[in-house]
């Protein structure tokens, strides 16, 4: 397994290519007698320079869960001192409490890349980008215009799609609980 994701990698390709500049240099007459030493050196060469590859950082996924529950507590708790209509704040809430409920799960949620994916667009790009656009316009501006509308409007498609990805995630829980019901019913 070592030796042909080694043979795949850039620091052998970049060996090879210098190495057969190597036996160039031979054929054209110019590397004497000590090509073999050459085409050696060379490829030696052309692995060193090569870029390493690239390596993926696992991290914890307790550790990563807990990272997006800050950033989805600090914009909860931002939120509420801030402009923006009343009927936003409850719904902040709401979408906060459905990405928690699979954030409290953490081992499971790095199970599932689907909803991994969605709680950390929900949480670091979608949640933020909503409120964050509304904020930045002055106030007469979005009375006028009816941006907290447009704001609430967004953030009920956000729940949606949180509450799609939750009960995607919980669904085998959900099955596993009716499956003891079942059993429990058979017993009697």
């Amino acid at each position: 397994m070592a030796i042909s994701r080694y043979l795949a990698s850039w620091k052998n390709l970049a060996g090879c290519a210098l190495g057969l500049a190597g036996l160039l240099l031979h054929f054209a007459g110019l590397a004497g007698s000590y090509w073999v030493l050459v085409v050696i050196g060379l490829y030696c060469v052309g692995a060193l320079v090569a870029p390493p590859e690239r390596v993926t950082l696992v991290t914890d996924p307790v550790e990563e869960a807990g990272a997006l529950r800050s950033e989805l507590d600090a914009l909860v708790l931002r939120v509420h001192g801030l402009r923006v209509p009343d009927e936003a704040k409850p719904r902040i809430g709401e979408i906060a409490e459905v990405l928690r409920g699979m954030l409290d799960r953490p081992r499971e949620l790095r199970a599932d890349p689907d909803a991994l994916h969605a709680v950390t667009r929900l949480v670091g790009t979608d949640l933020p980008l909503s409120v964050q656009s509304y904020l930045n316009l002055p106030w007469w501006y979005a009375a006028a215009k009816g941006s907290g509308t447009e704001l609430v409007r967004q953030l009920d498609l956000l729940h949606a799609d949180a509450v799609r990805t939750a009960e995607r995630f919980h669904a085998a829980d959900a099955q596993r609980q009716a499956d003891h019901g079942r059993y429990l019913e058979d017993r009697e």
